[in-house]
């Protein structure tokens, strides 16, 4: 009776047990709660008074008891309501003396009085951050951060909570404005970082701590800032790619597993937990996608924030920043008055001074330079830049790498602002193209094709190709003038104008041809809207004829219908004109530029601007832009796709960024590779001879063990050890005349039943 009463005080003194009993009925153990809760007060008080000279084992017990106290503390309320502020007491006043587990331990039963909504989210997040910022422990910090970073996680899982996030970044705003020499602010940055990357902090005002971190005087904080824009809105692309990777789930894979194996409750639930995952992604895939803007776009006043950033970073002569750093805040000021075209004309002659190829980290300077440049920079003050990079690169004296990267940098440049280039520089960079130089060979002519379609009025003849000559003898192309844009449309309207326009033809064909006198139609009613668009073109096409015709006197009034398609017969007022030479030939070149405009103006698609675009008539327009694109594949319309491939470098140099290796890229062709680069190159290009030999059944072998798929039971039998299969044949050899009929129709049975498992219907 002893022992039993015994082991029945033990399993009542452990609080693990105690705890488990208590959760599933408070009422019958409060006495042994209030029992334990009292010593719990004890140790505290105990504690306080000396806690830099408390025992282990003293330590050890309060340790398990404010994690007994912590997990219950939801079946007590009233009796533990002081809990949470005698955690908070102990862990702002002795956190520099406590033990670590003893620390860690306080942190975590906060974090689980939080969870169970004895406190707000609020209220843990001033505990904790504050002795983020100012505690020296190094694993202390850790824990502190990676706590704050789980609860604001937690908090906007199911809804955003706005008001949380608003209280918090207010926090971290002020934390970075009120000294902006701290180096505290870094943990501003961090948490608004990752936040970031988790797509739970998604509006301006994070952009905003942001940028109040890349105007800061500490080092680590400007460069954390930095970062943050040159880098935040890639490192949440990968973070969604990862995720949704990580989501996917073989359905198939996992039912042929089950199919095969044994049934058991294990492999049911993960079939339902499949089923719900893929259930879940689905669900995903058919919520709107969030509009989740770039940082830059989220900016207020990107032009004064450019500003101070050039003025307080740059040209500040007691700016403490290395040339690393400088180079991280020159790029993204270059990002930023490239995106938004933004004006800072003391920029440009601040680069002077780099473009060198002495200069460590050239290229990046020189795409810097680059990606500041828009079509609203003056080319009066990027032209200096052009010939100083012309002038420091290339040269016959240079080395292959630094005329084809200073080759690549002034394209890079032209692309942006083609302005930026005088008739002699090109000229003579285009000349280039001959050299034996390849990278400087392709890079030259990456330039001459560039100003095939922007500027071919800059090139010799013998430059410009059939294309840019064709177009600058009709006039279709044309110089760019300062500050030109293009106007913005609907891609491919012009061919659903077309299509309708070609529509309603074979419909006036397919009626046939009316006399004046003939009554319309009784079913022509609906058709009304169509004549009258088609009156209306009739009566455009005659007012817009292009004014007086000239008609000799000796030419019949009636056959004008008969002599428009012929040119006109020659007057004196024209042999005039004929002798003059270069002078009629500009005046006629000047009358075709004027007419090419004026039908390209007229050539401008109204559709969207006279009616609604229904939605058969936007399938109809997917339908067009897939045929374009499948003729825009054929090599007659190889000047198009050039077209639309100079148009798509000028989008992606818009808004993505240009780095170092963009300007590099064709600086590895100029260098000679060794022998051993060489033969390193040959054996990546062959790859491994075993694959290479394998046959196709192999292969497609090897693909099913990857998918986790078996083999098939022709495949296992033919790989089975011929003295296992003595047996069965011999068995087989000595079947009788019925037994073999039994056997045939027992398998056709199994046939029609879909194997032994019956896998049919």
């Amino acid at each position: 009776m002893k022992r039993k009463l015994g082991a029945l005080e033990k399993v009542d003194a452990d609080l693990s047990s105690l705890q488990y009993k208590i959760r599933r009925d408070p009422t019958s153990y409060k006495e042994d709660f209030l029992s334990q809760y009292s010593q719990y007060e004890a140790q505290r008080e105990i504690f306080l008074q000396a806690p830099a000279s408390a025992t282990g084992a003293g330590i050890i017990s309060f340790r398990d008891l404010i994690d007994f106290v912590s997990h219950v503390a939801d079946c007590y309320p009233t009796l533990t309501a002081r809990l949470p502020e005698d955690l908070i007491y102990i862990l702002n006043l002795h956190h520099e003396k406590l033990q670590p587990e003893l620390r860690e331990k306080v942190v975590g039963s906060l974090v689980l009085l939080r969870r169970k909504e004895i406190i707000d989210s609020p209220r843990l997040l001033q505990t904790l951050f504050p002795l983020l910022i100012s505690t020296r422990s190094k694993s202390l910090r850790a824990l502190l951060y990676q706590k704050c970073l789980s609860d604001l996680r937690t908090s906007n899982s199911k809804a955003t909570n706005h008001r949380l996030n608003r209280t918090f970044q207010t926090v971290l705003y002020n934390l970075l404005t009120s000294d902006k020499t701290s180096p505290k602010g870094l943990w501003a940055v961090k948490i608004t970082r990752e936040l970031w990357k988790r797509q739970i902090w998604t509006d301006a005002k994070a952009v905003e701590i942001m940028k109040e971190a890349s105007l800061a005087d500490n080092e680590k904080v400007i460069v954390g800032g930095v970062r943050f824009f040159l880098g935040g809105d890639k490192e949440r692309e990968e973070l969604e790619d990862e995720s949704s990777d990580d989501d996917a789930v073989d359905m198939g894979k996992i039912k042929h597993q089950i199919g095969i194996n044994k049934k058991t409750k294990k492999k049911a639930r993960q079939l339902e937990n499949a089923v719900a995952t893929v259930k879940r992604t689905e669900r995903k895939k058919k919520q709107p996608h969030p509009l989740n803007f770039s940082a830059f776009h989220l900016l207020h006043d990107p032009q004064g924030f450019a500003e101070a950033l050039f003025s307080k970073h740059l040209q500040n002569g007691k700016s403490k920043l290395n040339l690393e750093q400088k180079l991280l805040v020159l790029q993204f000021v270059s990002r930023l008055v490239g995106l938004h075209k933004l004006t800072i004309m003391s920029m440009y002659s601040y680069f002077i001074k780099y473009l060198t190829p002495r200069q460590p980290s050239v290229t990046s300077f020189l795409a810097s330079l680059a990606q500041a440049t828009h079509n609203l920079v003056p080319p009066d003050v990027l032209e200096p830049l052009v010939q100083k990079i012309a002038n420091e690169f290339v040269s016959e004296a240079a080395a292959g790498e630094v005329a084809s990267a200073g080759l690549n940098a002034i394209r890079e440049i032209c692309v942006r602002q083609p302005l930026a280039m005088n008739d002699t520089l090109l000229q003579d960079l285009v000349m280039y193209r001959k050299s034996k130089d390849k990278g400087v060979m392709m890079a030259a002519k990456g330039l001459l094709g560039l100003y095939r379609e922007v500027g071919p009025d800059m090139l010799k003849k013998r430059d410009r190709g059939k294309e840019a000559a064709m177009g600058l003898r009709s006039g279709t192309r044309k110089e760019q003038r300062f500050g030109e844009e293009a106007l913005g449309g609907i891609e491919g309207l012009e061919l659903l104008e077309k299509w309708k326009e070609e529509e309603k033809q074979k419909k006036l064909q397919a009626q046939g041809p009316r006399d004046e006198g003939d009554s319309a139609p009784e079913g022509s009613s609906g058709d009304e809207e169509e004549d009258d668009d088609g009156w209306e073109v009739d009566e455009d096409s005659e007012s817009d004829s292009g004014g007086w015709q000239n008609v000799s006197s000796d030419e019949d009034p009636d056959d004008l219908s008969k002599n428009d398609n012929r040119p006109a017969k020659k007057t004196k007022h024209d042999a005039s004109e004929a002798a003059e030479g270069i002078e009629g030939e500009d005046d006629e070149n000047k009358e075709n530029v004027l007419h090419n405009e004026a039908q390209a103006a007229e050539n401008i698609p109204t559709l969207a601007t006279t009616r609604i675009l229904t939605p058969a008539d936007l399938v109809k327009l997917q339908e067009l832009r897939l045929a374009a694109s499948v003729n825009n594949a054929l090599p007659a319309a190889q000047r198009k796709r050039a077209a639309a491939a100079h148009q798509a470098t000028l989008n992606r140099h818009r808004d993505d960024p240009l780095t170092a290796a963009d300007i590099e890229g064709l600086a590895s062709l100029s260098k000679r590779a060794t022998k051993e680069e060489r033969i390193a190159t040959a054996r990546e290009g062959k790859g491994d001879s075993d694959e290479v030999r394998k046959s196709t059944t192999a292969k497609r072998k090897e693909k099913k063990q990857a998918q986790g798929k078996s083999t098939t039971n022709r495949e296992k039998a033919r790989k089975k050890n011929f003295l296992m299969t003595l047996g069965k044949a011999k068995g087989k050899q000595k079947r009788s005349l019925v037994e073999r009929g039994k056997v045939l129709k027992a398998h056709r049975e199994r046939e029609k039943r879909g194997g032994k498992r019956g896998n049919k219907g």
